[in-house]
């Protein structure tokens, strides 16, 4: 019987979940990093923000929207747009129907990265995570991912804007 006040432990079985869990959310960003820098020149987390802007409408958002699909704050996401900016792939403007507001763009020459970059993505993401998978077990993962990500945050800004994204029918649904 638990005693009330007393840290719920995790059982053996719990704790080998646990910290294989902690290995993929340690190893897997890493090694998508380190497959975009080396085959595209980009971080995954540049990689997201040019995905976010492909998926848009007219492939512009918000900077307060790109930066909930990216899971990133403010300043971060403006400096990495910052940095796409310079090389040509995104643009930004004031929205000119509220000036409090900032508006990222994907350019063409964006659009040409993102889709010359998206077929290795896409293939380093099988290799880590569906090819060891089954077809259950890759449905079963998204199930569990569901709700594990329904505990650390139901208002998931991430996935929901994703998930618009999808039904939109934009390209990045089809890059992973």
């Amino acid at each position: 019987m638990e005693n009330p006040g007393e840290p719920r432990w995790l059982d053996s079985d719990e704790r080998e979940v646990w910290l294989t869990l902690v290995g993929v959310m340690t190893k897997l960003p890493g090694a998508l990093d380190a497959q975009l820098q080396r085959d595209a020149g980009l971080s995954h987390f540049e990689y997201m923000v040019l995905a976010g802007l492909s998926e848009a409408p007219e492939r512009t958002r918000r900077m307060s929207d790109l930066a909930g699909f990216t899971e990133s704050g403010l300043p971060r996401l403006s400096q990495v747009v910052g940095r796409l900016e310079k090389r040509g792939w995104v643009s930004r403007c004031t929205d000119p129907t509220d000036g409090r507001i900032t508006l990222a763009t994907l350019t063409d020459e964006g659009l040409a990265k993102i889709a010359d970059s998206a077929p290795g993505h896409v293939e380093a993401v099988r290799k880590l995570v569906f090819d060891p998978l089954t077809r259950a077990q890759s449905r079963q993962l998204g199930i569990i991912g569901k709700r594990i990500m329904g505990a650390v945050d139901p208002a998931d800004r991430c996935l929901q804007g994703m998930a618009r994204s999808q039904g939109s029918g934009h390209a990045e649904s089809r890059r992973g």
